[in-house]
């Protein structure tokens, strides 16, 4: 009993607590980033006078300014010509529907991707 008291304190407490806290960062991680998603749709939904997100496809997200804001794609059951560009800003929770805008050609053009 009193050799595995040793093993205990010095290797598995702290083996099982760096096991637990790595798997709340990156299950929190996994989880913010699922509710992104429902972000931008409920953005997009408010900004074409749709009833709910979950008629909003989202095509091609992809995460720029070191994950401040996210660029990709998007289609309304109604749009007739098919997907349409945005920038959404995670901080200000802000949606960029001209792509002639400064916000949209500073963080989603092809120069800024590259």
């Amino acid at each position: 009993m009193r050799k595995n008291r040793p093993f205990i304190l010095l290797v598995a407490i702290p083996l099982t607590a760096i096991v637990i806290l790595g798997g709340l960062i990156f299950g929190s991680q996994a989880m913010s980033d699922q509710n992104q998603e429902g972000d931008i749709q409920r953005a997009l939904a408010t900004a074409t006078a749709l009833e709910t997100p979950d008629d909003v496809e989202l095509q091609y997200l992809q995460s720029v300014n070191y994950g401040y804001g996210v660029c990709g794609l998007y289609k309304t059951p109604s749009a007739e010509k098919g997907f349409a560009p945005f920038f959404y800003d995670t901080t200000n929770h802000d949606l960029v529907l001209d792509i002639n805008s400064r916000r949209y050609k500073s963080n989603c053009s092809l120069g800024s991707l590259c």
